[in-house]
């Protein structure tokens, strides 16, 4: 037997895996925060450290980007009540969710529309403070940073190159904050990355190179051309320290946002955080700012495609990087474009295996009905890949791992006070076409 066949045959939710059929598996690995955390590289330092440099790029963001004048140039999106999509749940899957079901709007952060656009954002503008004060034009980082948005600065940094491998989302954060910066850009994505994501990096003066081959090669191909360029930078998904640390910003504010709305999370008021995973970088910085923020009292669980399981089957392995939904015969073309991705970073499933509470997988039919009828009932649009943790309640509700998990967590008696959290993380930035493309195609199906 292979060593696949044997991790197989040892564990039945990876012949659930290799099936194709949908999981909700439970962390074994996860531990306190507080002792997870010691494990780690990363602190609570680390994301202060990552939000002071944000509101230094403010001045800056604020200038370039206008639209940032209303939250004076921070990147960050509302959370609001979906209870019309929470009753349509309710109905159509025969179980009643108690406490909030909430949507985390990331699909409208400024700028980019993403997720993408807090890790990303963030690595651009790191990398352009560093070369900044190391070449002389910065003395400080007590300046005003609206200094980036001079001419002056924009010719420096056209002497520079920053590139990305990306399934699309990435590349539209990158690629739009480094041209307005002045860097050359180039972005690597593999052919069957959406054409509408390419024509809009295209218009934005950056290079597009097209790949036959899937976004781990793409990657690989990109990460390559870089290095063999000294000016060159590489915004490196699988690897980037810097694009987890700019996601943990957005985990660590929800504390604050949460208060402003007078929602309590605390050991009687559980929170659950469902979070869509491709690569697993955004999923896990913010999992990880989150449990900064509120301890034991947050539980987070990240979403995949059955086609696409790569954290699932990296975790339920313990082999990480090492293993590839290939090797359980998966793969090949997802609706949830943006989670079509292998193999999973080994940086962030090494690090966030003691910190995510678990995870599951979503059925390519539940990703169209979810799209629809949230469109139906909230008449809001996300890309397939943004809705996956809208049915994250229900399978923590109804599965005999959910069950389970809420059980030995002692939060049998708390549910009806518990408050659920789906991130969406993009759709903002869809061509009108595309949006009605995938609300016809999604009518077809149903969440069942």
């Amino acid at each position: 037997m292979t060593d696949i066949e044997q991790l197989i045959t040892s564990n039945p939710l990876l012949t659930d895996i290799r099936n194709s059929e949908e999981i909700f598996w439970n962390n074994s690995m996860y531990l306190p925060v507080e002792e997870a955390t010691k494990q780690t590289k990363y602190s609570m330092a680390d994301i202060e450290d990552a939000e002071a440099r944000l509101q230094r790029f403010a001045a800056f963001i604020r200038v370039a980007f206008p639209e940032t004048e209303a939250t004076d140039g921070i990147i960050e999106s509302p959370v609001s009540e979906i209870s019309d999509m929470k009753n349509y749940l309710n109905d159509t899957l025969a179980t009643t969710l108690d406490g909030k079901l909430l949507l985390k709007r990331d699909d409208l952060l400024p700028i980019s529309g993403t997720i993408k656009a807090r890790g990303a954002i963030y690595e651009v503008l790191k990398h352009a403070e560093n070369l900044a004060l190391q070449k002389g034009m910065l003395e400080s980082t007590e300046e005003d940073y609206a200094v980036f948005a001079s001419e002056a600065f924009n010719e420096f940094f056209s002497s520079y190159h920053i590139a990305v491998g990306t399934t699309g989302n990435l590349g539209i954060s990158v690629g739009t904050m480094a041209r307005k910066l002045g860097f050359n850009v180039t972005v690597h994505m593999s052919v069957e990355a959406k054409q509408w994501k390419k024509d809009y990096l295209r218009d934005k003066g950056v290079e597009v190179i097209e790949h036959d081959t899937d976004f781990s090669k793409a990657v690989e191909n990109g990460r390559a051309e870089s290095d063999a360029n000294p000016n060159s930078y590489f915004v490196d998904d699988e690897h980037s320290v810097e694009l987890f640390l700019g996601y943990t910003v957005g985990g660590y504010r929800m504390k604050k946002q949460l208060e402003r709305e007078g929602i309590t999370v605390d050991a009687d008021h559980p929170l659950f955080v469902y979070l869509p995973c491709g690569i697993g970088g955004s999923p896990g910085g913010i999992t990880f700012g989150l449990k900064q923020a509120f301890g034991e009292h947050v539980h987070c669980f990240f979403a995949e495609p059955t086609k696409m399981p790569s954290m699932l089957v990296g975790l339920l392995t313990e082999k990480y990087d090492d293993v590839s939904v290939f090797d359980f015969q998966l793969g090949g073309l997802t609706i949830a474009d943006g989670l079509a991705v292998p193999r999973t970073s080994g940086l962030v499933a090494k690090l966030m295996r003691t910190f995510f509470s678990g995870g599951y997988s979503v059925q390519e039919g539940v990703f169209n009905g979810l799209l629809s009828s949230l469109y139906d009932t909230e008449s809001i649009f996300l890309e397939p890949a943004a809705v996956a943790g809208l049915v994250g309640p229900y399978r923590l509700m109804k599965t005999d791992n959910g069950k389970g998990y809420i059980e030995s967590s002692g939060l049998s008696d708390k549910m009806d006070q518990a408050t659920h959290i789906a991130w969406a993380t993009g759709g903002s930035m869809v061509p009108e076409k595309d949006r009605a493309a995938f609300l016809e195609e999604s009518k077809a199906y149903s969440i069942n």
